[in-house]
């Protein structure tokens, strides 16, 4: 397979839709794969077409985490960590300014559940299987996970799931809160979409762009900081064109039509 394959692109109605696609490996994880993947969420993140971005994987799986033939055959450790000029983290997906939705269709394990963490909202198959992995491995808590996961489930949670590696289902990920919804398979790609379109139909990209921003910055931040925050970024969105849209179009009960990023509120840094 070529490596523009192991990651396919669909775009329609402002969302791109990302496909790991190794079906006959569940979706293993490789080099290439992150490569391609990385590659497809900056093309989002650059596109004025493209506004939400869905995440699944193809086949029975979504990723099971990296692929142990290949580890077995002797990767070294610039490949198993993000270590190396030019290398993207492994957390990527949070730093684009477009909201990532995963549809978690499957299994979901290793390195492909901290690739579900770092997406902004998850959808999950019904009865898909869950693990971190890490110290059934012989490894540690991987690629940011010891820092995202308490901030998901609460600390002693995310002890649990990091230290046992033991495996949960999608029930139980969405009682620990570590995804929004479940729903059956056949619909989970589906349900995701159909949410992320209403994101790209009906909401700011500069809005979602900006709450993004201020809730990974916030984790590192005090009530007060984000106060500050907060206030200094409203005054820039009370001044821009999406306000003056988003309230006509309530007014008017019509379909808000705000500009693609970076043509309609522009924001400090962003």
């Amino acid at each position: 397979m070529a490596d523009a394959d192991v990651v396919r692109w669909d775009e329609a109605d402002g969302v791109a839709t990302l496909t790991l696609n190794r079906p006959d490996r569940m979706n293993a994880w490789t080099g290439s794969m992150e490569e391609r993947y990385f590659d497809l969420l900056q093309r989002a993140a650059d596109s004025s077409t493209v506004r939400a971005v869905v995440v699944t994987g193809a086949g029975r799986g979504f990723c099971p985490g990296a692929d142990m033939d290949l580890l077995s055959g002797g990767a070294g450790e610039g490949d198993l960590t993000d270590v190396g000029p030019g290398r993207r983290p492994k957390t990527f997906a949070t730093s684009i300014p477009k909201i990532v939705v995963a549809a978690v269709n499957g299994a979901c394990a290793g390195v492909g559940l901290v690739q579900a963490l770092c997406c902004d909202v998850r959808f999950a198959a019904a009865g898909a299987r869950w693990t971190t992995a890490f110290s059934r491995r012989g490894l540690v808590a991987e690629y940011g996970s010891a820092w995202l996961l308490p901030r998901l489930v609460g600390t002693s949670r995310a002890l649990d799931l990091l230290a046992s590696g033991r495996v949960f289902t999608s029930e139980e990920a969405l009682a620990l809160g570590l995804v929004s919804r479940v729903v059956p398979a056949a619909d989970v790609l589906a349900e995701a979409q159909g949410y992320a379109r209403d994101l790209a139909a009906s909401c700011s990209p500069a809005s979602m762009a900006v709450m993004k921003r201020q809730v990974y910055e916030a984790w590192d931040s005090s009530l007060a900081e984000a106060l500050v925050q907060a206030n200094e970024l409203m005054v820039h969105s009370l001044r821009g064109p999406d306000f003056v849209e988003g309230v006509q179009s309530y007014l008017d009960r019509s379909q808000p039509a705000f500009s693609p990023l970076g043509e309609g509120t522009t924001f400090p840094q962003l």
